[in-house]
């Protein structure tokens, strides 16, 4: 990297926020270092650094936590890592209102932690959220068992503060609830996983905290029968805020307990009364599909749900997400399971069943498997996704693998329209150049 360039981030942010060298090994993603790390503490800095950037056409890798580094296809050169974790400060909060306004730096513990003291919340929790950032989980559109009732980032999301590649800033959305003047801008960025925009500001739906929540689980001796059992709960009357479907793998590296077949975890928040009615409703709906020992888990089993399918075969060597019908789950795990066997793989399974989210982690024993076969295994997984009408992505893989089997399915015609928006938000191509989908 040009000494002009570092010597002008300095100019920018200071030279104790642009590190370079040895300095940058928390910043490595595959192999590739960065030319440098800068550090913004300001929306104008933040503006200053991408103008910069853009000018000298190097790459910048927008970063909050890193909990989301490696996910996507990797990039020809790192070039500059944007880091914001400077940038933190809870700006606005309007209790009556139900709204806050946040910089993007802010991890969501964080976060939750400062609304927890006027008795709200932000109903998102995605894995991590010690180390995730607010931006971040917006970039990747983040989230965890409670999107089952409560929605993702794009549903809470009303308004957003963006600096485009170029150094241009841009706002969108607003700090009311209801506003749906013009196009729905913010809900652009969420998801674009730092490609179209680094995001600087966000502006929150926020809810009151519930009185109780508890979380149950029932086991199940087949997947089969557990994935009656959560369709069955989804046409009953109860309003639960998470059902996850585990295998039995997932299920005791999450703690939810052991099972041969698999385990079905399920969320209820509300009024004490509410909320026990419900467990004990859970019990007499899924007891004559199967469903045994229906059990209360404790509060510290919420943030292993999410992460439970990589956490049963930690290291792993590959880890994919499917995106198929809810009625589909079970029979996805199961086809998905059988298929990794016949190839001499081990595999784990875990599902926000109710909307129809699964992952799976795929390893080999005793000893990390080849990329050939590996890349076989999941080329077979994307095909049985397909197959039901679903999508799959590679959300974790070497990059020897990556080289055989692609990171994101193919958008057809939707993907042309993404390069020009592309094109039209970061025509230098800098913010994370060919991460995403269709190569933007």
């Amino acid at each position: 990297m040009q000494d002009a360039l570092l010597d002008g981030f300095r100019s920018v942010v200071g030279p104790a926020n642009v590190l370079t060298g040895v300095a940058l090994g928390p910043w490595v993603v595959e192999g590739r270092t960065p030319d440098a790390a800068v550090f913004p503490g300001s929306t104008e800095e933040v503006v200053g650094v991408l103008a910069l950037a853009a000018e000298a056409e190097a790459p910048v890798v927008p970063w909050g936590g890193g909990t989301a580094a490696a996910v996507g296809a990797p990039a020809a050169r790192a070039g500059v890592v944007l880091g914001l974790h400077r940038m933190s400060r809870l700006l606005e909060h309007e209790p009556g209102d139900l709204t806050a306004t946040v910089e993007a730096g802010v991890t969501v513990a964080g976060l939750q932690a400062a609304l927890a003291g006027r008795g709200q919340w932000l109903s998102l929790d995605p894995p991590d959220a010690e180390r995730a950032t607010l931006g971040g989980v917006l970039a990747a559109d983040a989230s965890g068992p409670r999107r089952h009732l409560y929605g993702t980032a794009r549903d809470l999301l009303i308004g957003v503060t963006v600096v485009t590649g170029e150094g241009a800033l841009v706002r969108g959305g607003g700090k009311v609830v209801k506003n749906v003047a013009g196009y729905d801008l913010p809900k652009l960025f969420v998801g674009s996983y730092g490609t179209l925009g680094v995001v600087v500001e966000a502006t929150l739906k926020l809810r009151p905290r519930p009185d109780a929540e508890r979380l149950m689980a029932v086991s199940f001796d087949r997947l089969k029968d557990a994935g009656a059992a959560a369709r069955a709960l989804m046409g009953s009357d109860l309003v639960p805020n998470a059902v996850e479907l585990l295998d039995g793998a997932a299920a005791a590296a999450a703690g939810a307990g052991r099972a041969p077949g698999a385990v079905l975890v399920v969320g209820f928040d509300g009024l004490d009364e509410q909320v026990a009615w419900q467990c004990d409703e859970l019990a007499r709906l899924v007891a004559p599909l199967g469903g045994r020992q229906a059990r209360a888990l404790p509060p510290e089993t919420w943030p292993r749900l999410a992460p439970a399918a990589r956490a049963a075969v930690e290291p792993p060597a590959a880890v994919m997400t499917f995106v198929v019908l809810p009625m589909q789950v079970a029979e996805t795990m199961e086809q998905g399971a059988t298929a990794a066997r016949a190839r001499g793989f081990v595999s784990a399974w875990a599902a926000h069943a109710g909307v129809g989210v699964v992952r799976a982690a795929v390893a080999a024993e005793p000893a990390p498997p080849p990329p050939g076969p590996l890349a076989a295994a999941l080329a077979e997984w994307r095909e049985m996704a397909h197959a039901g009408g679903g999508q799959a992505t590679l959300e974790w893989a070497p990059l020897a693998v990556k080289a055989q089997v692609p990171v994101w399915d193919d958008p057809g015609a939707a993907g042309r329209i993404m390069q020009r928006i592309k094109r039209e938000l970061d025509p230098r191509n800098v913010l994370n150049p060919g991460r995403f989908v269709a190569g933007i």
